[in-house]
């Protein structure tokens, strides 16, 4: 089954093919419409356009007079219309509410849009994706998903068994395997290899995440029948990507913006029809203040890419890739009716976006609201932790009874880059303490689902902070809690608020807490309006500056210290785990 077959089960196609022939009205026509044709790269005025139910029916021509007793009429008197916007690769399961982030997506014009899932999977299982897909279904747009490739530096949510990923792959709306990071492929290829030939053999895709990689290891990795990447950061990587067959992703959200140095690529003189621009992932304040894919096709215009070709890598390419392209992508009969109408080609401000034959917004104000999801009971109560953490499980006893002894410590070398610092500590009273005078604080992660209340505490360098401590369970890739502190005492706490709460963001200072977001929903997304949420984040980042840090998104360098995404040394409840070579390792040196 593929992932649109459940949209065509009901195609009117007597219907559409009568509206076509003039024997029987339309109901919906835009009049006077300039149509960026994305097929065949044209921009053709003075054209009609008739919709019958979710469907395109007739594009240029009308067959007959428009009956506007029968049909409603939008003349848009010459300005433009363009596909709806596809945004091919987003993480939809992190903090913001699917109905809240959904909303906003539309206003901007993004009719479709492909998730990945991976964060719900160390949480609840197959259990938890399918609870987060049901919200995603009977929505005003479209939403497709990739199962979790579950490439994680913890073995207990790494890969997965092959009945579990069947059944998933085998959801509606599945395209493939999301994202799996090169070095674990390559480094493990006994547990994710089988997992690929499954995804291969079912008809599906293989999505890739190829950050760092080049020469031997980045065509083995494209040897393993990856279909695409959406981590180059040069023009000269994006080429590298193409010249291997793959789709590339040009990424411009709220993790990276890479589309202006990426650019460039517009001068090689190369064909475009691989590159899709794309967002991985949006803040709230980002979706509030910039948009959602119309900021990202607006910006590619004014970095320099043609409009026409601009509107293809967020429409017509992304459907090609995906094999989406029978049901979106384009303006044209038997096609979903996804449109947005904007003053010019060059000028992406939706005034009005359709979607599935209905006017879902209309300069910039939603008329069509998303459906709000109720999450299960479990999704709800994801947080395990048996008993109150203690200032004492924080502590870090030193095996030897000198008074230094030599250590690891993850060092900040940038907000989300990490590497191994060996070192000596005092030890004192038999315990390696805190030293903000040398910037050193601890870190801790805790485990909430598998083996809840397993921990592992280590030492990390470059946060900035003088007192407190800053938890969060959204951690990247894993079901642990993750604490950052000064304070012993002050990082039971914040864990102890985020086990009260069912999940949340805690910043704490001298046994009070400074500021928190709740985040209940499987521990990660919260259920609070977007500009609300927005509003705590921003107090977050706040609070955590006054204990020092000043980082750009405080809570993304917090939860990502568990990521196996991100260069090198990470952090889990087994233990550090070094991603150049996938080993754990403890503490002591």
């Amino acid at each position: 089954m593929t992932a649109t077959s459940s949209y065509f089960r009901d195609i009117p196609l007597t219907s559409l093919t009568r509206v076509a022939l003039g024997q029987e009205d339309a109901d919906l026509a835009i009049l006077n419409a300039r149509i960026v044709n994305v097929y065949s790269g044209e921009i053709l005025d003075d054209c009609t356009i008739g919709i019958k139910g979710e469907w395109i029916a007739w594009v240029g021509d009308a067959p007959k007079k428009v009956d506007e007793a029968h049909t409603r009429v939008i003349d848009v008197r010459g300005k433009t219309v363009i596909p709806g916007f596809i945004d091919g690769h987003t993480h939809m399961a992190w903090l913001t509410d699917p109905a809240e982030f959904i909303k906003t997506a539309m206003k901007g014009g993004t009719t479709t849009l492909i998730t990945e899932t991976m964060e719900t999977f160390p949480i609840r299982g197959s259990d938890g994706v399918k609870d987060f897909l049901a919200a995603l279904k009977d929505q005003p747009i479209k939403i497709f998903t990739t199962a979790p490739a579950m490439v994680s530096i913890s073995g207990k949510t790494k890969g997965m068994p092959v009945e579990v990923l069947s059944d998933l792959l085998g959801q509606e709306g599945m395209v493939g395997l999301g994202e799996a990071y090169w070095q674990a492929v390559l480094q493990d290829p006994d547990i994710f290899l089988p997992m690929f030939a499954q995804v291969l053999a079912s008809g599906k895709l293989l999505e890739g995440h190829s950050a760092g990689a080049s020469g031997k290891k980045l065509m083995s990795y494209a040897a393993a029948g990856v279909s695409s990447c959406h981590e180059p950061i040069s023009a000269d990587e994006v080429l590298s990507r193409l010249r291997l067959g793959l789709y590339v992703m040009i990424r411009e959200g709220s993790i990276r913006r890479d589309l202006e140095a990426i650019s460039k690529i517009k001068d090689f003189g190369v064909d475009f029809r691989r590159l899709i621009l794309v967002t991985d992932g949006v803040s709230p304040a980002d979706l509030l203040q910039k948009g959602y894919m119309e900021f990202v096709v607006q910006k590619a215009i004014d970095c320099g890419f043609d409009a026409i070709t601009a509107i293809q890598m967020a429409t017509l390419n992304v459907a090609e890739h995906f094999g989406l392209d029978a049901l979106v992508g384009g303006i044209a009969p038997a096609k979903h009716a996804d449109m947005l109408i904007i003053p010019d080609p060059a000028t992406i401000v939706p005034e009005v976006v359709i979607s599935r034959g209905r006017v879902v917004a209309e300069n910039g104000q939603a008329l069509s609201q998303p459906r709000r999801h109720v999450f299960s009971k479990q999704s709800l109560s994801s947080v395990h932790i048996p008993e109150p953490l203690k200032s004492a499980d924080f502590s870090i006893r030193s095996p030897e009874d000198g008074p230094f002894v030599r250590v690891r410590v993850i060092d900040l070398i940038t907000e989300l880059v990490t590497q191994e610092l060996q070192m000596e500590m005092p030890v004192a009273d038999g315990e390696i303490l805190a030293d903000t005078e040398k910037d050193i604080i601890k870190v801790a992660a805790i485990d909430r689902v598998h083996e809840p209340g397993k921990r592992f505490v280590g030492l990390v360098q470059g946060t900035g902070m003088k007192s407190g401590a800053f938890a969060s369970s959204a951690s990247w890739d894993s079901s642990d809690i993750i604490v950052v502190g000064a304070s012993d005492a002050d990082m039971a706490l914040a864990v102890n608020r985020i086990r009260e709460m069912q999940g949340g963001a805690v910043v704490c200072d001298r046994q009070s807490v400074l500021a928190e977001l709740a985040l209940p929903v499987m521990g990660i997304m919260t259920q609070l309006p977007l500009a609300e949420m927005a509003r705590q984040l921003d107090a977050i980042k706040t609070a955590i500056g006054e204990l020092g840090v000043r980082f750009s998104d405080p809570l993304l360098t917090l939860v990502t210290l568990t990521g196996a995404a991100i260069p090198y040394l990470r952090i889990c409840d087994e233990g550090l785990v070094n991603l150049k070579n996938g080993k754990t390792t403890g503490l002591w040196i």
